[in-house]
């Protein structure tokens, strides 16, 4: 049982994630459409409200992605040098792929807001060229896409060796002898 909620926990949070870096591609597609002028580096162009409204859903769904996977992963961390030398292997890879996690959801999350706020003005917006900002965005949800998966995938595995040595211990742990009550 705990194997396919596993297996569907990876499936809703891949789901999430990959449906996030579509839509801030469409964005991307979306903002690309609208009238533009191009000098140099500076470029003024109108705002895209369907663009707006993609890169909104895309940021929507990758901080649900994001808040699935650390809500339901557990919260695995390595304190020390020490510890990490220490630690299963499993245990290394849910640290690092949590790292790595947060890492791009900040970058992703970055630069979709600042793509969305490009496209929230109600007049015309000059400046320095800030293309591709939706779909570097959009790609970044697909990694990270990745490394939520990795972490999941590690954190469930920890998870279960920890449960393994609780238990063991509890098997080796001599029973104590009651003692008669006084009647």
């Amino acid at each position: 049982m705990a194997r396919n909620l596993d297996l569907f926990v990876v499936l809703a949070i891949m789901v999430l994630d990959i449906v996030a870096g579509i839509l801030g591609i469409e964005a991307e597609v979306a903002q690309n459409k609208v009238q533009h002028l191009k000098q140099w580096i500076f470029e003024c162009r109108d705002p895209s409200y369907q663009a707006f409204k993609l890169g909104l859903a895309a940021v929507v769904l990758l901080c649900l992605a994001h808040a699935a996977t650390n809500l339901l992963g557990g919260c695995i961390f390595i304190r020390s040098k020490e510890e990490l030398d220490q630690a299963s292997s499993n245990k290394q890879m849910a640290a690092a792929s949590l790292v790595m996690l947060w890492l791009m959801l900040g970058i992703a999350f970055i630069l979709l807001i600042s793509g969305i706020n490009a496209n929230s003005k109600s007049r015309m917006h000059c400046g320095i060229s800030n293309r591709r900002q939706l779909s570097i965005g959009g790609i970044l949800c697909f990694i990270h896409g990745l490394f939520a998966v990795s972490y999941y995938v590690s954190a469930a595995a920890v998870l279960r060796e920890e449960r393994k040595h609780h238990l063991e211990g509890q098997e080796n742990k001599p029973n104590p002898q009651t003692v008669p009550s006084p009647a």
